[in-house]
C-alpha cells in the first residue's frame, strides 16, 4: 500500500509539471474567489410604514449589503410573489402574514413595522354620514384579506353584515377614480388614496383607530432565508430601525426624501404617518420575545376572527411565527 501511495504521488508531481504556471495560478484563484451573494429580495407595497425601508436605502444605510427593495401593487401581490419564492421576505399587514404561514411554515414574522391608528379608513360621499348609511350601497374595497378583514370589523361593530352592502372589488390604484366617477359610494382605503380624498372632501365614516391593535404591519422572511443570510437580514433590520430614529429626529427630510416614491407631498406623507405607531427596537423586542403578550394575544384573537370570516386555511399558533433574534442582536 505504501509503495502504491509513493507511486500516485509521483505521477501526480510529474503532471502537474507540464501544466504553464499561469494555468495552475487561473486555477488557484478560481477556486479561492467566493461567489457573489444572492440579493435578500424584500416586497412591499405602497403603504407608509413600508416606507423607512426605502429611506434606509435613500440614505445609504444597506451600502453594499445584497438588499433588494421589489415593490408589488398590493399586499395580494407580495403574498403570491412569496409563494412563488421570487422574494424572501415582504412588508405585510398581520393577517397577510397569518393567513400565508397557515399554507407556508417556513415564514417568520422578524420585526412589527407600525399598528394602524386611523391610517386605514373607510370613506364615505359627503351625503353618507356613517356607516350604517351604506346599507344597499357600493363599497370598493382591495380583494385581500386584510380589505376583508376591516371591512367585516366595521360592519360588524355597526350591527351590519358583507351581506348588508354591495362590495366592488378594486385594486388600490383605482380606489380615487372609483370613487370620483361615481363608481362607488364609500371605499376602503389607506395611504396617498387616503390622503387625497379625503382632501377632496369624502367623508370619514370609519377608521383603524376604532379596532386598536388589530390592524399591525409586520416584517416576514422565510426560514430559509433565516439560515442562507443571517448577516444580511441583521443588515437589513438594523438599518430600517436607523431609518425608524432619522425619521423622528429629521421628519421634514425623511418626508422629503420619502415623497417622490409614493407621488405625494412630504406634508401628505407626514399627515399619513400620524395614522400610524410605529414601535421602536426595545418595543420590537418585547413584543416579539412576548414579555409583552398584547401582540401574540391579539393574533390569537385575530387568528379566530379570520376563521370565522373563513380568511385562514387553518387555526395556527401565532407564538411559533415570532422570532425576535433579529432585533435582539441588533446593534444600530
Amino acid at each position: 500500500m505504501k509503495f502504491l501511495k509513493l507511486f500516485y504521488i509521483t505521477i501526480i508531481q510529474k503532471r502537474l509539471k507540464l501544466f504553464p504556471i499561469g494555468v495552475i495560478l487561473l486555477i488557484l484563484v478560481g477556486c479561492t474567489q467566493s461567489t457573489p451573494l444572492a440579493p435578500l429580495r424584500i416586497g412591499t407595497n405602497l403603504w407608509p410604514g413600508y416606507e423607512t425601508l426605502y429611506l434606509a436605502r435613500s440614505l445609504g444605510y444597506y451600502e453594499d449589503q445584497p438588499i433588494k427593495l421589489v415593490d408589488y401593487p398590493s399586499g395580494t401581490e407580495e403574498v403570491r410573489a412569496y409563494r412563488n419564492k421570487d422574494i424572501e421576505g415582504a412588508g405585510l399587514s398581520i393577517d397577510q402574514a397569518l393567513a400565508l404561514a397557515a399554507t407556508q411554515g417556513d415564514l417568520r414574522i422578524i420585526a412589527i413595522m407600525d399598528i394602524s391608528q386611523g391610517g386605514d379608513v373607510i370613506l364615505g360621499k359627503p351625503e353618507i354620514t356613517s356607516i350604517k348609511a351604506l346599507k344597499g350601497k357600493r363599497v370598493g374595497v382591495e380583494a385581500t384579506a386584510l380589505g376583508a378583514f376591516f371591512l367585516a370589523r366595521a360592519l360588524e361593530k355597526n350591527g351590519m353584515t358583507p351581506e348588508d352592502i354591495k362590495i366592488v372589488s378594486l385594486e388600490l390604484t383605482e380606489h380615487e377614480r372609483a370613487y370620483q366617477e361615481n363608481k362607488v359610494d364609500a371605499v376602503v382605503t389607506f395611504g396617498p388614496p387616503r390622503v387625497r380624498l379625503l382632501e377632496k372632501g369624502a367623508k370619514l365614516l370609519f377608521d383603524s383607530s376604532q379596532i386598536p391593535g388589530e390592524i399591525v404591519d409586520t416584517l416576514v422572511v422565510s426560514q430559509a432565508a433565516i439560515n442562507n443570510s443571517p448577516e444580511t437580514i441583521q443588515h437589513l433590520v438594523d438599518a430600517r430601525f436607523r431609518a425608524l430614529k432619522y425619521l423622528a429626529k429629521n421628519p421634514q427630510d425623511g418626508a422629503t426624501r420619502i415623497a417622490p416614491r409614493t407621488k405625494v407631498s412630504p406634508k401628505d406623507i407626514l399627515d399619513a404617518l400620524k395614522g400610524l405607531y410605529q414601535p421602536n427596537l426595545q418595543e420590537n423586542l418585547r413584543l416579539l420575545d412576548q414579555s409583552n403578550p398584547s401582540l401574540v394575544e391579539g393574533m390569537r384573537k385575530l387568528v379566530k376572527i379570520m376563521g370565522k370570516n373563513h380568511l385562514i386555511a387553518k387555526d395556527i399558533d401565532p407564538a411559533l411565527i415570532l422570532e425576535p433574534r433579529f432585533v435582539k442582536n441588533s446593534k444600530m
